[in-house]
């Protein structure tokens, strides 16, 4: 995809890392969803930059915890679209 992109262009590749509104549990991994959106972000940038062999200066992991939902309610189904990562294709 980067070879498509003209080179004036100065891109980036942010994703984003985003969860639903479940709080966490003592003891885990993750102080808060903050953390966890923000892990779950950094662990794609990680592999595009490992596997895909994407530039890591093109790349920028963000976390916005379960602040931007996608969808409304409490339903597991409502919980399942929150817990999501998006890409987003951006000027630096």
């Amino acid at each position: 995809m980067s070879g498509e992109i003209p080179p004036e262009i100065d891109w980036v590749i942010r994703v984003d890392g985003h969860t639903d509104k479940t709080k966490l549990g003592a003891g885990g991994p993750y102080k808060d969803n903050w953390e966890l959106s923000q892990a779950r972000a950094l662990s794609v940038v990680n592999y595009m930059v490992d596997e895909l062999g994407f530039p890591p200066g093109r790349l920028a992991a963000t976390g916005f915890g379960e602040f931007q939902p996608v969808a409304l309610g409490d339903s597991p189904e409502a919980y399942a679209q929150n817990r999501r990562i998006e890409l987003k294709l951006t000027e630096k």
